[in-house]
């Protein structure tokens, strides 16, 4: 069987990015699933490579075409945009935020052309994005955005050995997310989650749903979104063959390990449990696209940029799970 082609594009230029993308595509356990390719300056990764005295070679190609995937080579697919003079490991900067979506932009492009089977992304840093006057609120949004999705129709999803985990809201105020957490919504998350878990192999996926207020309203006591949307919704998805269950409390959810996901009404309903479980391993897929997206679910690590240190687990784990997707399964009640 041919291996996937997976593009790792290296986020922050500034950031641990490079470091990880650079040990990622030089491993034996990577190689040994899929076909790497980077996608960044290639000027950039080679100054990392020999600032860490990396055991490989890196080869600048201008199309995937170019790449031969040969042992001790890594191919580059050259996104010249940052140049080395004034580049400073851990310092963001405008030039370094426009550079990280102009990564994700060019492997967006390769995904949709059916030239590589799936993205894996460096972690980015918002500070440096927003510093060259782009609005940007995550990888998933921006990956609707490229792929002409609705944002509304795409959702995060945590994932490491323990859980799975998807989020109605995610990158906003929890004022702001009591209104986004309409019956809609929440049936719209459940579709995505349960399409979503179906393509990395579970035919028939059974979903936990999290209410949002404490002991899940316990029967509107402490607040009414689990009668007015959140119960609702999970009726209309069981009612279009979707195996859902809830509203739990999230304090209590994970402690059933029978379902194959859990979603979430907010950020940190799904970070805690899943960061707090698998820190160095959780990789966080974009769902709801027609691109298999994902990146490490950590940050930029500016403190130890440039310093050789950083662990590439987290990207190597996510590298191997992506190399694992099915072909997009079609949900029950879409």
């Amino acid at each position: 069987m041919t291996k996937p082609i997976i593009a790792i594009t290296t986020g922050d230029p500034a950031g641990i990015g490079p470091e990880i993308a650079l040990k990622s595509a030089a491993s034996a356990r990577v190689r040994d699933v899929c076909r790497p390719l980077l996608v960044g300056d290639f000027n950039i990764l080679d100054f990392f490579r020999a600032r860490f005295d990396l055991p490989v070679a890196l080869k600048s190609v201008a199309g995937v075409a170019e790449a031969r995937f040969s042992d001790g080579v890594i191919d580059v697919l050259d996104v010249p945009n940052l140049p080395l003079d004034g580049f400073e490991p851990g310092v963001a900067t405008a030039d370094c935020g426009r550079a990280i979506l102009e990564y994700a932009a060019r492997a967006v492009e390769l995904a949709l052309a059916g030239q590589v089977a799936a993205i894996v992304a460096g972690p980015q840093t918002q500070k440096a994005i927003r510093a060259a006057g782009i609005d940007f609120d995550g990888y998933p949004r921006y990956i609707a955005g490229r792929t002409g999705t609705d944002p509304d129709d795409v959702f995060l999803m945590l994932y490491n050995d323990d859980l799975r985990i998807v989020h109605v809201t995610l990158h906003t105020s929890l004022r702001a997310a009591l209104d986004l957490i309409t019956r809609d919504r929440v049936l719209k998350t459940l579709q995505a989650a349960d399409r979503a878990v179906r393509n990395l192999g579970i035919d028939r996926p059974r979903l936990a749903v999290s209410g949002v207020n404490p002991h899940a309203g316990e029967d509107g006591l402490f607040g009414q979104e689990e009668i007015d949307h959140i119960a609702p919704a999970i009726k209309d998805a069981q009612d279009a063959g979707i195996d859902a269950h809830g509203p739990f409390g999230a304090d209590t959810m994970y402690l059933d390990r029978s379902y194959d996901a859990y979603v979430v009404m907010v950020h940190d309903q799904g970070h805690i449990p899943a960061k707090l479980l698998g820190f160095d391993s959780t990789a966080a897929f974009t769902i709801g696209t027609p691109v298999f997206f994902a990146t490490v679910a950590h940050g930029s690590a500016a403190d130890i940029a440039g310093k050789g240190v950083a662990d590439p687990g987290a990207m190597i784990e996510t590298l191997v799970r992506m190399a694992n997707v099915r072909p997009p399964a079609t949900s029950r009640g879409n």
